[in-house]
C-alpha cells in the first residue's frame, strides 16, 4: 500500500504547508508608543506528520516524550495552508535571558519536529516496501 496523494501532499505538496519553527519578535503598540516587546516560539506541523504521530503517540518512540505529547495536546488545526499550530513559548523581552530561553525552546521544537519527520518517513518507507 503506497501513501495516498493526500498524505503526500500533506507532507510536501505544492500547496501543503511545511513544518516550521518560528521565533517571532512581537512589538506591542499602545497609543503612540511601543508598550512592550515579546518573543514567541510557534510551531507549525504539516498535517500528515501530525496525524501519523498522533495515531502513534503511545508507541515507544513517543509515549515518554513530554515535548511531543504537549505538542500533540496543544496544537490547533489551522487549515491546509498552516497545518497544526502550537505556541511553545512566550516571554516579555526585558533582557537577554528571555532571548536565551526563547532560543532554547526553538531548538527543542526543531529537534522534536525532526524526530517526528524521521518517524513518519520511516513509516512511509515501510508502506512503500510492502
Amino acid at each position: 500500500m503506497k501513501p495516498t496523494k493526500k498524505q503526500t501532499d500533506g507532507l510536501w505538496g505544492e500547496s501543503g504547508p511545511y513544518s516550521e519553527v518560528n521565533l517571532i519578535k512581537q512589538v506591542r503598540i499602545l497609543d503612540d508608543q511601543i508598550s512592550r516587546i515579546f518573543l514567541i516560539v510557534e510551531v507549525n506541523v504539516n498535517p500528515t506528520t501530525f496525524e501519523i504521530v498522533f495515531e502513534n503517540r503511545n508507541n515507544t518512540e513517543f509515549k515518554d516524550d513530554i515535548i511531543v505529547q504537549q505538542l500533540l495536546d496543544t496544537s490547533d488545526y489551522r487549515g491546509s495552508n498552516f497545518g497544526y499550530v502550537s505556541m511553545a513559548f512566550e516571554g516579555e523581552y526585558t533582557d537577554e535571558e528571555v532571548l536565551l530561553k526563547a532560543g532554547n525552546h526553538r531548538k527543542y521544537c526543531e529537534e522534536t519536529i525532526l524526530k517526528m519527520h524521521k518517524f513518519v518517513l520511516g513509516e512511509i518507507y515501510k508502506i512503500t516496501k510492502k
